[in-house]
């Protein structure tokens, strides 16, 4: 942060600079960054920086990411000396999708291997729970499906409905789940090389987050979802998905400049225009979009065609589940992870 937007005018201030600041004299905000499995928070100057920290994995979602970010981003919106909030993954990728793996190969029987003691144990994020919910021989509960997923679209929808402005950085690949997360920000920056997409329409998936539509219209929404189709960050910044898409060798630098910028505005002031901005959002039924998203989410993977993925994957890998889904499209490409949903 330059001196000028620290130390200039009045107007410029952060809530605790200044001797009549309503924080003055008051400790700085406990830091419990260190204590998330699959992110890292830190505040430098007026950014706080949430960096999902999976990256040997894709960054790929787990039951633990939609609760851990949404408490790092609490502790964002609480802290008087953040002005904007960046979402980023470290490694390869953004976010390759939800760790599916684990569930795809070991979702006919094989409870022994799930770990007793995870803190979803007998609750409906209970990776048990969902699997039995997911057997094609039993009764598929939707609202036990439901409850779960909402809850993750909950904790990705914080980025939105945070008071402070969020700005997500994509680079390698945003597939998937990890789109349910981006589309959220107020801010898309990415590379012009990222892989930007929803590949899991093609079978057993539906965007649970019920963004593209808000974000990209109507047609553009469709001509990306009826095919599962991938975007490059250009293209995203072409159809204004993104707000920028520099070369990745220049995504770091581009990023701050746009996060050094908003933060040189008052935060009451990048409050009031959030607020006054989503208000459009949520005209558009944003809320409601993801309720029927996450339902229809749902229901492709308990269709013939997805019990048949599901199969597959549990019979040959998720990865040979997924080469058998792409394929025929012209677009598999043998990822490093087995993430995708």
């Amino acid at each position: 942060m330059s001196d000028n937007a620290t130390h200039g005018a009045a107007w410029t201030r952060s809530w605790t600079e200044g001797d009549d600041s309503l924080f003055a004299k008051r400790p700085a905000p406990v830091d419990r960054g260190s204590r998330y499995r699959t992110l890292t928070y830190e505040v430098t100057g007026r950014i706080a920086r949430i960096t999902f920290d999976r990256a040997a994995y894709g960054n790929s979602i787990t039951w633990d990411t939609p609760t851990e970010l949404a408490d790092a981003v609490e502790l964002a919106d609480l802290d008087p000396r953040v002005h904007v909030i960046l979402v980023s993954g470290r490694g390869k990728g953004f976010c390759g999708g939800y760790d599916l793996t684990a569930f795809g190969e070991n979702a006919f029987g094989h409870e022994e291997d799930r770990a007793a003691e995870d803190t979803t144990s007998g609750t409906v994020l209970d990776p048990i729970v969902q699997a039995r919910n997911h057997n094609p021989a039993s009764a598929w509960d939707p609202m036990v499906d439901y409850a779960m997923m909402s809850r993750f679209n909950r904790g990705f929808a914080s980025l939105l409905h945070a008071n402070k402005p969020t700005v997500a950085k994509l680079h390698g690949f945003c597939v998937a789940g990890g789109t349910d997360i981006a589309l959220y920000a107020d801010q898309i920056i990415c590379a012009d090389d990222t892989k930007i997409g929803y590949p899991p329409t093609r079978v057993w998936g539906v965007p649970a987050a019920g963004m593209w539509a808000h974000r990209l219209g109507d047609q553009r929404a469709k001509r990306l979802l009826l095919t599962g189709d991938c975007l490059s960050g250009k293209q995203a910044e072409e159809w204004g998905l993104a707000v920028e898409a520099p070369p990745a060798a220049e995504l770091d630098e581009r990023t701050e400049d746009l996060l050094e910028r908003i933060a040189r505005m008052p935060i009451n002031q990048l409050m009031m225009v959030k607020l006054a901005l989503n208000s459009a959002l949520h005209a558009q039924g944003v809320t409601n979009s993801a309720m029927i998203s996450t339902v229809f989410d749902g229901i492709s993977r308990h269709t013939r065609e997805g019990y048949a993925f599901q199969q597959r994957a549990g019979e040959a890998g998720f990865r040979a589940a997924v080469a058998d889904r792409d394929e025929p499209f012209g677009d598999y490409k043998r990822a490093q992870f087995t993430t995708d949903g």
